[in-house]
Formats: structure tokens, C-alpha cells, sequence
């Protein structure tokens, strides 16, 4: 076996068996039906979006990667995945219809198969309050990296060194996002508004729980490595588990607008979660791939382009709340677009280098 093959398998294997036991999981739902090609096949488009619509996350998400150990970084790719795939893209759904209508939760899991247009009917009319949470934490994300003011490396000279010169001004991420999603507020339609804003509020708040859970953690672990009488002392793992905890909530916001989005292709709820299911193990093993890798410190420049990407869409998630509707094609080449300028200057930077040090 080659080299590059035995690469792809390492890094690769397990989404490609889990694709093709999902494919195969696809076909026999449909089968009830007596649609179990169009199911399979709507299963591997719904795979195919979200692992073409993801690299900005899987970017993102190396960046947190690459600081934890391997334990947690394997925690990341089994626990996680079981989150990612059940947590939302089963759970999510139906917690978000039993939370907002008069059924309970045996009910709701029913009408999944009984009534499936109703229970998609319910869901996406969530979708204001869905958009304002996720978007407002992925801005969060956004105006943090590009509001530090300890980033050392800027790509968009321009427009990020005024930026990280914000950053000095205390909470200012947190003020440019609110104020964003109260600009928003007041031009979502059918007066929902103000169910927009509580949900970008909380989204916020969600961000600032968990980023001071992180801190708060990694700090506490630091006095106790400090503490530790010696090599052969307990270890502190909690550094690793906010870590963890972060990525998992960051990976459901990127989420968030495809489970709903997903409603427009079929109404089969397992169908859904099998076919974003794939995307979300593509997402997993390309994030492990980046960090052993080193592709972030290789290419400098490629975790701003992921980060724009981030900024985009969530812009993007808003703009769908406020009625502006985008498709999903334009949604993913515009992150895509980021990242490969990030790319290309990130080599042209390498190669400029190299012939500056030959």
C-alpha cells in the first residue's frame, strides 16, 4: 500500500466505513416507503454539503485542537462524534419542537415518523431564534480572534491591525455583537424581533460562560501543575475537558443553520442525521489531519481565512433571520474562497521566505 493511501485510511478510514453504514442505514429507511434510492441519495448529498460547507470549522477547530493532549484529542473524535451526530442532529431537533410546542418528548419522537411534515413544519419555523443564538456565538468567535490584541501575525494588514488596536477597549467584541444583533432585531419580519435578539443574548452569554469556564479551569489546572510535588504526581485533566467543552459547543453553533437547512431536502429526521452524520466524521478526521500535520503553523495565513469564514457565516445566518435568503451553494464557496486566499498567501508568504533566506 502506498504511502498516501495508507495516509488517507489512517486519517480517513473510519468516516469512510461510517459513510458507507450510514448510506446503507439511508436506503433501508427509505425502503419503507418505497423510496430507498432517493433516500440514500439525499443522505449522501446532505454528507457531501456539510463536509464541503465545513472547512472553516474543521480549521477553527484544530486551532483549539493542537493545545490539548491526545487523550483529549481522542475524546474529541469518539465522545465528541457521539455528541456531533446524536447530540445534534437527532437531540437538537427534537428538543427544540417538544421546548416549543404542547407535546411531550414520546410525542415529538412520534410525530418524527407519524407526522414528519408537521414536526419539520415546527422546527423551521425556529429558525429566527436558532439563527440569532448560533450567529450570535459564531460572531463572538469571530471578534475575539480579530480583536486581540496579543495576535502577533495579521493577513488583511489593513483592516486587522486597526482591529486588534480595538481590542484594547475592554468587552469590545461583546459590544460589537450585541450591537449588531439589535441592529438585525429590527428588521426580522412577522414581528420576531425580539425572540431574535433573546436568543443572540444568550447566545453571548452562552460564549462568555464557557470562554470564562475555559480560563477559569486552565488557570486553576496551571496552580496545580505548579503544585505538583513531581513527575510521579497526579495529573489535572481539567484543562483538557474545558478545552473539550469549548469545541463542542463552538461545533454545534456551526451547526446550528445546517440542521435546519437540512428540513428542505427531506423530512425523514434520520435520513438527516445520517447524511450530516458523514459530514460531521469528514469534519473530525480533516481536523486531526490538520493538527498532526502542522498545517496551521506550515500555512500562517490559513487561520484567517477561517476565521473571515466564521464572520461570514454568521453574517449570513443573520441575514437569513431578517428574511434575505442565501443559498447554500453561495454560503460554503464564500468560506471556501476565504480560506483558499488564506491559502495562497500563506504560500506565496513561504515561498517569499525561502528565497529571502536562500
Amino acid at each position: 500500500m502506498t504511502g498516501p493511501m495508507r495516509d488517507l485510511l489512517r486519517y480517513f478510514g473510519g468516516s469512510l466505513a461510517f459513510t458507507a453504514a450510514a448510506l446503507a442505514c439511508a436506503f433501508l429507511v427509505g425502503q419503507r416507503t418505497g423510496s430507498g434510492l432517493a433516500a440514500m441519495l439525499t443522505a449522501a448529498l446532505l454528507g457531501l454539503l456539510e463536509t464541503s460547507l465545513s472547512f472553516d470549522n474543521a480549521v477553527v477547530n484544530a486551532k483549539v485542537l493542537g493545545g490539548m493532549d491526545r487523550f483529549w484529542r481522542r475524546m474529541f473524535v469518539t465522545v465528541g462524534i457521539l455528541v456531533a451526530v446524536f447530540g445534534m442532529r437527532v437531540l437538537f431537533p427534537l428538543v427544540i419542537v417538544w421546548a416549543v410546542s404542547e407535546h411531550g418528548m414520546s410525542q415529538v419522537v412520534a410525530m418524527t415518523w407519524q407526522d414528519p411534515r408537521q414536526f419539520q413544519r415546527i422546527l423551521v419555523e425556529q429558525h429566527v431564534r436558532v439563527a440569532g443564538f448560533g450567529g450570535a456565538f459564531l460572531w463572538m468567535v469571530f471578534t475575539r480572534f480579530f480583536f486581540d490584541v496579543e495576535k502577533d501575525e495579521d493577513w488583511l494588514r489593513w483592516l486587522e491591525r486597526p482591529m486588534r488596536r480595538l481590542g484594547k477597549v475592554d468587552s469590545v467584541n461583546v459590544v460589537i455583537t450585541v450591537a449588531i444583533s439589535w441592529v438585525f432585531s429590527r428588521h426580522i419580519p412577522e414581528g420576531k424581533g425580539p425572540e431574535f435578539l433573546s436568543a443572540a443574548t444568550l447566545g453571548v452569554v452562552t460564549y462568555l460562560l464557557v470562554g470564562g469556564l475555559t480560563s477559569f479551569i486552565e488557570e486553576d489546572a496551571h496552580e496545580q501543575e505548579e503544585r505538583r510535588p513531581g513527575p510521579g504526581g497526579p495529573r489535572w485533566p481539567s484543562a483538557g475537558f474545558a478545552s473539550f467543552l469549548y469545541l463542542e459547543v463552538l461545533d454545534a453553533s456551526f451547526s446550528f443553520d445546517g440542521v435546519i437547512g437540512a428540513f428542505a431536502l427531506t423530512n425523514s429526521l434520520v435520513v438527516i442525521a445520517l447524511g450530516l452524520g458523514i459530514g460531521a466524521m469528514f469534519v473530525r478526521s480533516l481536523t486531526i489531519r490538520l493538527v498532526e500535520a502542522g498545517t496551521l503553523a506550515t500555512f500562517r495565513y490559513l487561520e484567517h481565512g477561517a476565521f473571515w469564514a466564521v464572520g461570514a457565516l454568521s453574517l449570513i445566518m443573520y441575514l437569513k433571520a431578517a428574511g434575505i435568503e442565501t443559498p447554500e451553494l453561495v454560503s460554503g464557496t464564500v468560506g471556501a474562497a476565504l480560506i483558499g486566499m488564506g491559502l495562497v498567501s500563506s504560500i506565496r508568504h513561504n515561498r517569499a521566505a525561502a528565497k529571502g533566506s536562500g
